[in-house]
């Protein structure tokens, strides 16, 4: 890790340009509970992209359902869990990611339908996505034409892969889960230092106070494994890559984890980006195709030999 990428003077400055022109544009804009969380999911408040013309969707229980963007020759199969706090997006709203992550690591990818919360609290997206991981294991060489998997997440979707992870594990089917790309995760459900402490950008501590209130509303559980995962046993995990900038509320979390990923006996790598917020790679922020490239890369070389 270079730390002087956490220093002020390492934003560059097209980054800073971007950062302001950002701020001005979506100052006094509504919050998501000024919207309400019902029009926030009809209304776009999450970037969306085009459906990719090959993707379909499977089944698999009464209430989960995969999203599959295909690779006509996978070496693997990618299990991608989606963001928005819980509360928001879904697996068919980021096609053009998997599709571009699918070809250049050649991968066929599967974003799980999960349940949100506040309707559907923990453990319900958590369990939907282990049942999206069984499933994989069950079916995916017949249905998908690969049997072994990386994972991938972004904020939201980066805790539950790594709960899903651990519930692999127990399970005794983490052999199979070959790389993890863990984006601005949440790791820490009853905040981080950097959670606490953040007033501006994407991300603001009293959102994130209300976002955790909504799918971990019995407080007793928030440093239980499956919501904090950085208090978890990490032990036998496959190899990760934490992508985070250094805006982000969850600059913290994915610091942490990478600390105790590796203290776990792990292998891991951090990539910071001087100046990024919250889901920067999902937005024409100017670090975001050196993010995402690195990514790609990282899951290549997971799944290479495979």
């Amino acid at each position: 890790m270079r730390t002087e990428l956490l220093r002020p003077g390492a934003v560059p400055s097209d980054v800073a340009a971007f950062n302001s022109a950002m701020a001005e544009r979506f100052a006094g804009l509504p919050s998501l509970w000024e919207i309400g969380v019902e029009a926030a999911r009809n209304g776009g408040f999450m970037p969306t992209s085009p459906p990719a013309p090959d993707a379909f969707d499977i089944v698999i229980t009464k209430d989960v359902s995969l999203h599959v963007v295909p690779h006509p020759a996978p070496k693997a199969v990618l299990l991608h869990i989606h963001g928005g706090g819980f509360m928001l997006g879904g697996a068919g709203f980021q096609d053009a990611m998997l599709a571009r992550m699918g070809a250049n690591a050649q991968m066929t990818c599967v974003s799980v339908e999960y349940r949100l919360a506040p309707e559907h609290p923990y453990p319900a997206a958590w369990d939907d996505c282990e049942a999206a991981a069984l499933w994989l294991v069950d079916n995916a060489f017949d249905r998908l034409g690969a049997s072994k998997f990386v994972i991938a997440g972004e904020s939201a979707g980066a805790l539950l892969a790594v709960a899903t992870l651990l519930r692999m594990r127990e399970r005794g089917l983490l052999g199979r889960f070959r790389g993890a790309a863990l984006s601005f995760g949440v790791y820490d459900s009853t905040m981080s230092p950097s959670q606490a402490q953040a007033h501006s950008g994407v991300l603001k501590a009293r959102d994130i106070e209300k976002i955790v209130e909504s799918y971990a509303p019995e407080a007793a559980q928030r440093r239980a494994p499956d919501l904090s995962p950085l208090y978890a046993d990490l032990h036998g995990l496959p190899r990760a890559l934490f992508t985070v900038g250094t805006l982000d509320a969850m600059l913290d979390d994915s610091m942490f984890m990478y600390c105790r990923w590796l203290a776990a006996g792990g292998e891991a790598e951090i990539a910071l980006y001087p100046g990024a917020d919250h889901g920067f790679i999902e937005t024409p922020h100017p670090s975001a195709r050196a993010a995402n490239d690195r990514i790609d890369r990282f899951l290549a070389q997971c799944v290479e030999g495979l």
